[in-house]
Order: C-alpha cells, then structure tokens, then sequence
C-alpha cells in the first residue's frame, strides 16, 4: 500500500428545501475541493460518490456517472457507493484504497444527500431502509423509535436520567454557532434540552438530528501529488488509517444490544494499522445522530467504561479546549445530518483542524484525528484516522 493524503476539500452550506437539485450540489462541493486542491482536474483518475437515498427520493440511481458529467468529468472512471448514513465515508474508503493499491494517483470523493424535497413520510420511509426491513421496517419501525428503544435500555440498564445526555447536545451546539456551513446555528443550555419536544420517549428534539441537504467533496492522492499540491505553511494530512467494521441491522439479533461492536471492530483495525492507542488521538468525530449513540460509541471505541459513556465530558473533556474534543463544527447535531454526504463533512471539517484553518472552531494543536461515520444503528462503522504531517 503506498501512503495517501489528503490533499483538498468543499462543502457546501447545509440547508433545507432550497430546490436545488443534488447533481448541482455535488458539483459545487467537487469544484470547490478541486480549487482547495490547487490540482488540474485532468489529475482525477476516479470519483466515487457517497448516497443513500438518491434511488427511492429523487428516482435517479447512476450518480456516479450522472455526477461526473455535471462536475465537468465525464468519461471517469466513477461509481456510487451506498452505506446508509456511512456512505461517503465508505466511499473516502474506496478512495483511500484506490490510491493506496496504486489503480489511482488521485481520487476524488463526494458525498450528497438530498431530502427536504419529500413529505417527511417519505422521507422517514427511505431512511427505514438501513434498518432491517424483514424484522424492524416493515412493522413500521422508524430510525428515531430504534434509537429510542436502546436510550431506553440505557437508562433502564444503568440507572441514569434524561439530563445525563444532555451536554452532547449543548456542547454540538455550541461548536456549530461558529460553523458557516451549520444548518443549526442556536445555542442550547439544558433547560432548553430537557423542554424539547419528545419525538418518541425517551428521545426528544434536541437528542436527534435535523432533516436537511447537503454535500462535501474530498480529493485523496498520493505523496507525489500531494507534495507538488502542497501550500507553504501548512502541513500535510496523512490517511493514517481507514478501517469498516460491520454488525446485523436488526437491533434483537446483535451479540448484546447496549455494546457497539461494530464500531469495536472498525475502531480496534484503524488505531492497529496506524500504531496509536486511545490515548494518543486528539480529535474524535463521532457519528453523533443521536445522543445514545455519541454515548455509545465513547465506551465501544475505547474512551470510555461500558455504562459511563454518558458521563463522559460532563466536566468539559468534550469541549474544544477539553481531553478529547468532539463534534468540533457542532456534529450531525448542529452542522446537520444530510445522511449520505456526513461522512465527507466529517473529513473536511477534521483536515481543517489537523492544517490549523478551522478560524474559530480550532482545537489547539491537534495530530491524529479519529473520524467515525456510521451506517444505520451501528451497522457499518466507517473508521479514518488522519495524521498531521510534516
């Protein structure tokens, strides 16, 4: 495997109901990556595109291809990639390969989502579909009834309350009040959080993500590329790991329904094939949907005890000048969750604080960076660690 870098990134502000069609959205993110990048788009030997629901809401599969054609690339090699909400990370997973394994110098990689043109029924509907549709989504079973089945267990499991979740919803918040392209930008305290409206008990408003559109590029090379790319003054951003790890979308058929093995797996792979410990990572980017799952995916991925997670950060080791930031540019809670698109933003927003550009959402002095993105309830967990190089 040679080494890749990170060499470029684009993202577009995310939004709600703006008409815009998302072959539009997807080519302004690649021509914003691509200029980021200071490369000749002749370079790109592949784009692979992450989406979930583009099929079912917009009726257009071949994104691939209908991508690159809008992006000015047509004739590229090009494919989509579907992992639920994983997808663009996925996606960034084929990429890392594609250059890695010598098939590309560089790869291109977007990812799009667009869903506030529907009824929020259909929305819903699609989104369904990451689950198990022969055990959960056919008996009307919803991604927001999911997660509040296992905040349920939670609670009931460990003893803990409502408010104990809540300061992963104030500090997302807070962190997306200076994030230009947040859909939410809206401070929160816990009064507001535990006042939310209940969507299905125990989960409420501000315990999930909102419903919105966007979509993020990232242009992944090799040393060679990256190097002639590379702007003085900033260092380069190394692909130190990229790992999937993979679990039963049925909730009842998993080994234990409170432990994330999944993101156990593709955690364990990724510190493995980039030699570091818990200890020795900066930044952690979790898949933040719900506040269930930034609980726990703190104990699976190893930074917190099984049934602490949800005390984890309660004394600012969250915060952006805390132990482990998380959710820097205010997550899938407040920069929003255009689910397909997710993990290409968590990328960009995480080359930005490895080359010291994030302005006002800087984590101080950051050098490896865990990024997780997440396919369903811990179905697909998508795993990158991006290293800060000289």
């Amino acid at each position: 495997m040679r080494d890749v870098y990170l060499i470029g990134i684009g993202q577009t502000k995310i939004s709600k109901n703006l008409g815009v069609r998302g072959r539009y959205m997807a080519a302004e993110a690649i021509e914003k990556a691509i200029e980021h990048a200071g490369i000749d788009r002749k370079q790109i030997g592949m784009l692979i595109t992450g989406n979930m629901t583009g099929g079912i809401l917009a009726n257009q599969t071949q994104l691939g291809a209908l991508i690159a054609d809008a992006a000015g690339l047509r004739g590229i090699e090009a494919m989509n990639c579907e992992s639920a909400c994983g997808s663009s990370a996925a996606a960034a997973r084929l990429g890392v390969m594609a250059v890695g394994g010598g098939y590309h110098d560089v790869a291109l990689v977007c990812g799009i989502e667009r869903m506030t043109h529907v009824p929020n029924e259909a929305m819903t509907a699609a989104l369904a579909t990451a689950a198990d549709w022969e055990l959960d989504s056919m008996n009307t079973v919803s991604f927001i009834s999911l997660n509040a089945r296992l905040m349920r267990r939670y609670m009931d499991t460990y003893g803990v309350t409502a408010e104990d979740f809540g300061h992963f919803a104030i500090v997302a918040h807070d962190n997306g009040l200076t994030n230009p392209n947040a859909f939410l930008h809206k401070k929160i305290d816990m009064e507001t959080y535990l006042n939310s409206r209940m969507l299905a008990d125990p989960v409420k408003l501000l315990d999930a993500p909102p419903v919105c559109d966007g979509a993020a590029a990232i242009l992944l090379a090799t040393e060679e590329v990256a190097r002639a790319a590379h702007r003085s003054g900033l260092p380069m951003i190394k692909v130190a790991a990229s790992a999937i790890g993979t679990d039963s979308p049925g909730l009842d058929a998993r080994r234990e329904m409170l432990e994330l093995d999944a993101v156990t797996i593709s955690t364990r792979n990724a510190l493995e094939q980039a030699g570091l410990k818990n200890e020795d990572i900066d930044i952690f980017e979790p898949h933040d949907a719900y506040t269930i799952i930034t609980a726990l995916s703190l104990e699976a991925a190893g930074f917190a005890e099984k049934g602490k997670g949800v005390h984890f950060g309660k004394n600012g080791e969250i915060t952006r000048t805390g132990k482990l930031p998380i959710c820097t540019f205010g997550g899938l809670k407040s920069r929003g969750h255009p689910v397909g698109a997710t993990g290409a933003y968590q990328l960009a927003e995480t080359y930005m604080q490895l080359t010291g550009t994030a302005g006002e959402n800087q984590v101080p002095d950051p050098e490896f960076a865990l990024v997780q993105n997440i396919g369903g309830t811990g179905t697909t967990v998508v795993s990158h660690i991006l290293q800060r190089c000289a």
